[in-house]
Order: structure tokens, then sequence, then C-alpha cells
């Protein structure tokens, strides 16, 4: 069967009543008026399961050989040395390497991502024409990293992606001082701003963590850009969408258990960003995979006093409704952005305030903060489904 005729057989879609996450009337930060909040309105996707290896993977072939056919980045195959110099490296990941470069004709900085097009000894282009499509349907989104230009050579593709120079997220997550919250709160607002443009779409990205956060600028603080769609998949268009893919602290109940992804799985990685931006420590983080998985499926997070000590009661209430195991209970990135606490006043520099050795405990940080292997879909590893049902037996066990 064709591309078209699987999608017109799958494409089912219904709605979720709303439900109501903030109180129904919300201050304006502008206006000082009361307004009434935007309704949370979730689309599930209800059809045939859509796991990596079937229909899914359809999916992400068709939408490379849409972005093909539309030629808005055609991938070139001239030497990239004849048009840019590569400067030095920014980041390197297990089927990855980014490299800062100058285009040679304008002195312009950019990032050049290689990505190997054979990993595990299998095809892999799809999927980097698939990242590659993402990124087309995400150009006008302001904190979306733009697609400049892509080159092929006989091992990689090299997408050209626009220079973010403050770097990660996640440096200001452990470092030894804080940000101030309003600091805290301007980037989540804009974390969910380009969340929920990627939502309109139909996009979840699946990997949101600070290691994929970074920042135009350090000194001062620059806007966000979100990075990485390698597992970024669309919903609505091949059924229910069920995979294990995703970094394991930073992945959502919903996909541990294998049940339905919706953009609600974003937004518990929201929580978990959040948290660990204002806490200064990963809530879920175990000794192991195993116990970090164990943490998340029984949403085991510490709101103990010492912990939350420098912490406005707003930055804990806006926590805790993204950090809930149900997908349904968890407000959408458009209810977020009407939470009191993204628009409260404050200084833009309070005195950093170290954060104590607690803040810090070495059980936490003991772990390397990325397993290069994280980044891809853990599925086919020997954590996946057999830890997730031997977690949920635990759980019910009370152990």
């Amino acid at each position: 069967m064709s591309m078209d005729g699987l999608l017109r057989l799958h494409q089912l879609v219904s709605g979720v009543p709303p439900a109501a996450f903030f109180p129904p009337f919300v201050r304006s930060p502008c206006s000082g008026k009361s307004t009434p909040a935007s309704p949370n309105m979730k689309a599930l996707i209800r059809g045939p399961r859509c796991s990596a290896g079937g229909p899914g993977a359809l999916l992400r072939a068709g939408l490379g050989q849409a972005l093909q056919r539309a030629g808005r980045t055609p991938i070139r195959t001239e030497p990239l040395d004849n048009l840019y110099e590569m400067t030095g490296q920014l980041g390197r990941g297990k089927f990855a390497v980014v490299k800062k470069c100058v285009e040679k004709a304008t002195g312009k900085e950019f990032a050049a991502k290689f990505l190997r097009k054979h990993r595990r000894g299998r095809d892999s282009r799809a999927e980097i024409v698939h990242e590659m499509a993402v990124l087309e349907a995400a150009r006008n989104n302001p904190r979306v990293v733009n697609l400049h230009a892509a080159f092929e050579t006989d091992h990689n593709i090299i997408l050209l992606l626009e220079y973010a120079a403050g770097g990660e997220i996640f440096d200001h997550c452990v470092s030894d001082e804080p940000l101030p919250e309003r600091q805290i709160t301007r980037l989540i607002r804009q974390m969910l701003e380009g969340v929920h443009l990627l939502h309109q779409c139909s996009v979840v990205h699946l990997d949101l963590k600070p290691q994929n956060i970074l920042l135009t600028s350090l000194s001062p603080l620059g806007d966000i850009k979100l990075v990485d769609f390698g597992l970024a998949r669309r919903l609505g268009t091949m059924g229910e969408l069920r995979e294990i893919l995703g970094t394991p602290e930073y992945v959502a109940p919903e996909i541990l258990n294998y049940e339905p992804i919706t953009t609600a799985t974003d937004l518990w990685s929201v929580g978990v960003i959040t948290y660990m931006l204002v806490v200064g420590e990963s809530p879920f983080l175990g000794e192991n995979k195993q116990e970090t998985f164990l943490n998340v499926s029984q949403v085991n997070v510490d709101y103990c006093r010492d912990a939350f000590s420098l912490v406005s009661e707003l930055a804990v209430d806006f926590i805790r409704k993204l950090l809930v195991k149900a997908p349904e209970d968890r407000p959408t990135a458009a209810d977020c952005l009407t939470h009191p606490w993204l628009w409260q006043l404050g200084p833009e520099s309070d005195p950093p305030t170290p954060r104590t050795p607690r803040e810090r405990s070495a059980g936490k940080w003991a772990l390397p903060p990325e397993d290069f292997e994280d980044k891809e879909n853990f599925r086919d590893s020997p954590y996946g489904k057999r830890v997730r049902v031997e977690e949920a037996a635990a759980g019910e066990a009370g152990l």
C-alpha cells in the first residue's frame, strides 16, 4: 500500500473534554485585568498502534520524501570545506558531532551538525531527513534553531544550523549560583512559547532537556533556542503513537508504560527542567537507569522544605501541576503561559545565593550529566520494556 493509502487508512482524530488546571480567571500581566484562561484541549490520537518499526518508520520516511519534493533545503554534495571553515568542536554524541564553523564568503558563524548515515549497521538517512523536515516545519518558530543548509558526504549528512553562542541552560542547572527566579521564568516562558507553536503543528519534541535548550548569548543572558529534533514525531497522521524513546530522567511515565504519546508528554519534561533550574537537582535521576525509571513511574519527587527554601510557593505550584502521572491532568503549553508565577515581578539579577551541599548531593550527581546512548530510542535496550514491567509490578506491590 502506498504512503498516502496508509495515511488515509489510519488517520482518526478525536478530542478530550477540557479540564481546568488553573483558576478560571487569571490576571493579565499587561492590562492588570482578569481574563479567562485558555481552555485545555488535548487531542488524543486513537487508532492502530504506531511503533518505531512499523507505520512510524514509514511516517518518518514519508515526511522526508515530502521535504525532498518541496526542495526547500536541498542536500548539497559539494565539499563543505570549500564554503565553510571549521573552527572548533561544540559537542559530541554517539552518532553525531557538532562543530562551530564560519562561512568564508560572509564571516557568519554556524553550528555544523555531522550526523552518521549508518548507525548500528542500518541506514539512518531517512531519520536524518525526518529531522530536517521537522526543522522546516518549525522555520517560522522563533524559539527553534534555524536550518540554514545541508550537505552530504559518503558517511555523513551535515546540517548547518543557527549558532547559539550562550551554550546550554544545563550549565545554569548545575551551577553553584542559581539564576534569579525572574530570569528563570523568562526562560520557561520562551520554552513554552516554542513548545506551544510546535504543538499547534501537531509536532512533539520528545527529548526536551537542558542539554537541548541553548541560549543565543551568555552575557547578558540571551533567548532560548530548542535544538535536536531527532526524536520528534508528528501526531495525528498514523493513528495512536506509542514508542519507548527519550532520555531516562526526562521521559514521562506514559512512555515507560508504553501508553499513547500526546502533547502532554512534552509538558512533563518542561516540569523536570523547571525543577532543575530552581533547585539545581534532577528530580528523578537515580543511581542507575532502573532506579531512574522507578522514580519516574512512581513520580517520586522531593518537595521538602530544605530543597525549596529559596524557591517561591508559586514556582512549586507550577512544578506540581506539571509533574503528575496522568497526561490528561497536565496543563497544555498555552495554559502554562497563564500561570501567575511566569508573570510575577522581581529583580532581574538578585545577589546570587550559593546552593547548599544538600541541593547538590553526591547521590544525585554521581553519574555523568548525559549518557550519549540515552539520546537514542532506548526501546531495544535491556532497560526497556522488561524493566518497565518489573517496575510496574513493584509499584503495585508497594515496594
